[in-house]
């Protein structure tokens, strides 16, 4: 009963666009209508300023992470794959915006960092040092997607690797068109140079 009771609970705090409410009291606009129009805390962060962003980013961390974190104490792999698959499916697909939604990985950090902490430590690290080098979130949000699996394994949480694995495929879906542009040289990276021309940014969401 508790577990079911925290998956309606993981769904219904996932669901809720922080990015969404945090522009409109900001900036007084919708981040479905400007930017990359997505609510994510990369649009958010470009069209409000970086501690808005980073507000964004903290609060869809805590959605996920709440709920997971809650479940008591020999809670089954099942049961915790289920809480953490929600907050992350009401992220990307919320009943308040449509069905529609962010690509779910900072709601995905926080679900892990509950679950598995030094799994989701190594893999943030990964992504950040993509990012570091590559210049691209995207990059940096398909490698934590990749490492989540591995370092899942190799900290011992063989009941969460299926999870992981599926977060893993879930991600690359939702970066799709990332990969695309990607593939194209299209993609821009998360600060743009001087030299660059001044064209509509993409969705950089992560």
């Amino acid at each position: 009963m508790i577990a079911l009771l925290l998956i309606l609970v993981a769904y219904g705090l996932g669901a809720v666009p922080f990015g969404l409410y945090v522009a409109r009291f900001v900036k007084g606009i919708d981040p479905r209508d400007a930017g990359s129009k997505n609510v994510g805390a990369t649009n958010v962060a470009r069209l409000c300023g970086a501690q808005w962003g980073v507000l964004v980013l903290v609060l869809d961390i805590f959605k996920g992470y709440l709920p997971a974190a809650l479940a008591p104490d020999g809670t089954g792999w099942v049961a915790l794959t289920l809480i953490g698959a929600a907050s992350i499916l009401g992220h990307a697909y919320s009943p308040m915006l449509d069905f529609r939604g962010g690509k779910a990985v900072a709601t995905t950090i926080g679900v892990f960092l509950a679950l598995a902490p030094w799994a989701m430590f190594f893999a943030v690290v990964c992504c950040l040092t993509v990012i570091a080098l590559s210049g691209y979130v995207s990059v940096g949000s398909l490698t934590l997607a990749l490492a989540l699996p591995v370092f899942t394994l190799l900290t011992g949480n063989i009941g969460l690797l299926p999870f992981a694995l599926f977060v893993m495929l879930f991600l690359f879906w939702r970066h799709r068109e990332n990969i695309l542009r990607l593939d194209r040289g299209q993609e821009m990276p998360w600060r743009r140079r001087r030299d660059d021309p001044v064209t509509e940014p993409p969705d950089l969401e992560g």
